[in-house]
């Protein structure tokens, strides 16, 4: 037994998650507590231990996959059975009935589990087990503790331990016996807001009797919002009914008195009280709460507090100025967390100053919109290339006060350069760009190969610059800037004297030295080689459906009838692609000649759906559109009054589009190949400090950001708990959605499409690929587990070009995340594929195998059955 005097925030080993913060709480300075204690988990343990039974359905339990909800059912039911059936042993009920008697023997409680893997500040478990209220008498007590005890394998808090990573056998119970308060109203407290995020603006929900009929939903609550000891908002509810405790114990329903019904709970003094009290237990644990209180008379009581796991963290600054940053994930199609050494390598590639926040990466635009010009000039780019990212902006920016506007001389930043010389419309410029950038990777790859150590570290350091100036070069932009504005101009153009909706999409089809397309097309040439040696096929069907990983798997073609032919044409497709994979801006995720079988998928649906030459007859195909649109719009166009001057132009701008919009996507490809090389190497240092007792695994390295790499390799010396700590940190940030927008009070804010011409009930998103396709939604999270049919159109949440080799197959393209130059949308214009981007929540409006049409034109899809 543990009072709560006796317990602190280090003690959830023994008190668990609830206990714990609840003796932790009654140690802050004005807040006021409801006595209590816990039934510890080592009670909790030996009881269990006492049970053999117990020991054999555990082990039934974790055998069970998280998905099989009947197996579940039946195996936590016989778990509860067993476990309120075990007798509390006699010196364990003499402790609990002597701590019941220091606080009063014949006074209700409120009998609460509290598992140790609850109220953390990675996870909360609320509402996984069971509390019960107004519980008199030893007797009743212990019947409850027991009942408690076996809350621990619900149904639903089994579920939720197996699909978080918890171990059934590492989770033990505590149980908080706490006096019973008898409120005149309850509620709860939240220190930020739970809907926008906003860490400035507290929201406190409020009702009559037990807060019971909020946690249950009988009953809405009164909301109130409150900043800085102001209520912004109130909003009162009707409330009908309220819980209040039963006379022989427990609770019930009962009405509430008319004249009350849509009376406020609260009156705004005690909600500014409350939150005040709310504020001093956030500043206390350095983190936002939620808080159940209660209120007797004009006394407030706090029953519990824990962190609120759902906020999406704000980046860590050393000033208290307004910041607003924009997600870099949603403009790199990558909106996953990245482990530190790929958020610190990110970041020394990139020219722009990048803040983290949850495992994402961000960039203040503050002092971009310091200026009116400033301002103008990034709103209009997000309005091309994102309109929600311009739309949520636009929201922070439209609050008065927010930001201080600075006359356009006054922007502590130098003006910005003359606009770079007009590019020739060559081809022999791209060539030239192509070239360079694989004798640089040549010359990396051969130098890296003999460095090891310090050496190496510096090394890579070093030749970060050399992969800056390639990427960065003033003449690689030049190139890219040159094909999106010819876009936009036969966008603007072709529509005001045509009619013609984003004619550039049509016209940008197969065009040169796009190397993410040529990839897609790449494949269906493997496929072409395996599909004629029927041992070779059935061969990799096995691989998929044994759900195999890694390469071990092309050795073993080569005692099949056609296996040598297979294996070398996937080697030698993964020695051209082999560096990319899904979300390869973070190098520590797997690439694909790491892992090979995550392609035998898509290998295997281009065997089924396609015939052989696939490949040379799309990009042809491709070409004649382009050509046949081409030679349409020219003579439409000749027909027009000023005709001539205007299909000239237009075929200046249709040549230069096609000249360098194939370029758009290498310097990407080739940052990523120099990501291989650096990562290949790494894994070898790697592998020689976890042979000298350095590291436990070699991939420790990928939780320690670059220049710590850099210090352990030089000294030998590595801090093992900082290691495991963003292991466990990095397990939690994989679960949190990231904003587009952030602003530094924490509120997230992800834009609206502000349009009326979609159809009714239409799903809006961004047209980047004209056209209109209607066939099978296949919802797919991971391109490893793709099985797509030809027809189907792609849903998914984001794609950069790793997802590639699907668009072959698909038949249009659905995306949360997305913009008119993003990689999705370049490669779906160059296969002709309708698609509409940055569709809201699409992976869960939309369910796999629905039918849907996609309107690439127009920007929206519609669900059809």
């Amino acid at each position: 037994m543990l009072g709560f005097e006796e317990i602190d925030s280090t003690n959830v080993a023994d008190a668990g998650g609830k206990g714990a913060h609840l003796g932790e709480l009654s140690r802050i300075d004005g807040i006021p507590v409801p006595d209590g204690f816990c039934v510890t988990t080592e009670a909790f343990q030996r009881v269990v231990a006492e049970a053999p039974s117990v020991d054999t359905a555990l082990d039934r339990l974790s055998r069970v996959e998280p998905d099989d909800r009947d197996a579940i059912r039946t195996l936590s039911a016989d778990l509860r059975r067993l476990v309120e059936g075990i007798a509390v042993p006699d010196d364990l009920e003499a402790a609990i009935g002597a701590s019941l008697a220091r606080l009063g023997a014949h006074d209700s409680y409120a009998v609460r589990s509290s598992a140790t893997a609850e109220d953390l500040p990675t996870a909360s478990f609320a509402g996984q087990q069971d509390s019960y209220l107004n519980i008199t008498g030893l007797p009743a007590i212990l019947r409850h503790v027991r009942r408690c005890w076996a809350s621990l394998f619900t149904e639903r808090a089994v579920t939720y331990r197996r699909r978080h990573g918890f171990d059934h056998r590492k989770v033990r119970m505590a149980v908080v016996v706490q006096r019973m308060v008898f409120p005149d109203a309850a509620g709860v407290l939240f220190t930020a807001d739970p809907v926008t995020s906003n860490r400035k603006i507290a929201t406190v929900e409020a009702g009559w009797g037990l807060g019971e009929a909020l946690v249950s939903g009988l009953a809405a609550g009164d909301v109130f919002t409150v900043r800085d000891d102001q209520v912004l908002t109130t909003a009162v509810a009707a409330k009908p009914r309220s819980v209040q405790a039963a006379p022989g114990g427990g609770t019930r329903e009962a009405p509430v008195e008319p004249r009350r019904r849509e009376q406020p709970a609260l009156t705004d003094a005690q909600v500014v009280r409350l939150v005040r009290l709310g504020r001093r237990i956030e500043a206390h644990f350095g983190r936002p709460q939620d808080i159940e209180w209660c209120l007797t008379g004009e006394d407030f009581h706090i029953l519990q507090s824990r962190p609120i796991t759902t906020l999406f963290p704000i980046p860590a600054t050393d000033d208290q100025d307004d910041h607003i940053y924009l997600s870099v994930g949603h403009q790199q199609m990558m909106t996953d967390a990245m482990r530190p050494l790929g958020l610190s390598l990110w970041q020394l590639t990139t020219p722009s100053p990048m803040h983290e926040a949850g495992g994402r990466l961000f960039v203040d635009v503050v002092p971009i919109l310091a200026t009116p010009a400033g301002r103008a000039r990034l709103l209009q780019t997000l309005g091309r290339a994102d309109p929600l990212t311009r739309d949520a902006l636009q929201t922070v920016l439209d609050r008065r006060g927010f930001l201080r506007s600075l006359p356009d001389d006054e922007s502590g930043t130098p003006p910005a350069g003359d606009p770079p010389a007009p590019i020739a419309t060559d081809p022999a410029v791209v060539t030239r760009l192509i070239r360079r950038n694989q004798e640089s990777v040549a010359t990396l790859r051969r130098e890296i190969q003999k460095l090891s150590g310090p050496a190496l570290l510096d090394f890579i350091l070093a030749d970060i610059a050399e992969l800056k100036r390639t990427l960065f070069s003033p003449q690689s932009h030049q190139v890219i800037m040159a094909a999106m504005e010819a876009a936009w101009w036969l966008n603007d153009r072709l529509e005001t004297w045509l009619g013609e909706k984003n004619a550039a999409d049509a016209l940008t089809q197969s065009v040169p030295h796009n190397v993410t397309s040529q990839m897609g097309l790449a494949l269906l040439d493997v496929a072409d080689t395996i599909r004629p040696h029927t041992d070779v096929v059935a061969f990799l069907r096995r691989v998929v459906d044994e759900g195999r990983d890694g390469d071990g798997f092309l050795p073993e073609l080569a005692g099949l009838a056609g296996g040598p032919e297979a294996r070398d044409a996937i080697r030698g497709y993964l020695q051209e692609y082999g560096m990319r994979c899904a979300g390869e801006i973070d190098i520590t995720r797997t690439r694909w000649n790491e892992n090979p079988a995550a392609l035998v998928p898509t290998l295997l649906g281009n065997i089924d759906n396609f015939e052989p030459g696939a490949g040379r007859r799309r990009f042809a195909q491709g070409l004649r559109e382009s050509r046949r649109k081409e030679r349409e719009l020219l003579g439409r166009l000749r027909a027009l009054p000023d005709g001539e001057h205007k299909a000239a132009e237009t075929k200046r701008m249709i040549d230069r589009v096609r000249t360098f919009a194939g370029y758009r996507e290498y310097p990407k490809y080739g940052m990523v190949s120099r990501y291989l090389a650096y990562k290949q190497a790494l894994l070898r240092e790697a592998d020689r400090l976890v042979h000298a007792g350095v590291l436990r695994e070699r991939e420790d390295i990928f939780f320690l950001r670059f220049q710590e790499l850099q210090h352990v390799v030089r000294t030998g010396d590595v801090d093992a708990e900082l290691i495991a700590a963003r292991r466990e940190a990095f397990r939690s940030q994989e679960a949190l959605t990231p904003p587009r927008v952030l602003t530094s009070d924490g509120e997230a804010v992800n834009g609206r499409y502000r349009r009326d011409d979609a159809p009714p009930g239409a799903l809006a998103g961004l047209p980047v690929s004209a056209g209109t396709i209607e066939g099978r939604a296949r919802v797919i999270t991971d391109m490893a587990r793709a099985d797509l049919q030809a027809g189907d159109i792609l849903v998914t949440a984001y794609t950069d070009p790793g997802w590639t080799p699907l668009f072959v197959t698909a038949a249009g393209l659905v995306t949360e995340v997305g913009g008119l130059m993003t990689h999705g949308a370049v490669i779906a214009r160059e296969y002709g594929l309708p698609a509409v981007v940055g569709v809201e929540r699409a992976t869960r409006l939309i369910r796999d195998g629905q039918r849907i049409r996609v309107h690439g034109t127009d920007g929206y899809v519609q669900i059809l059955a």
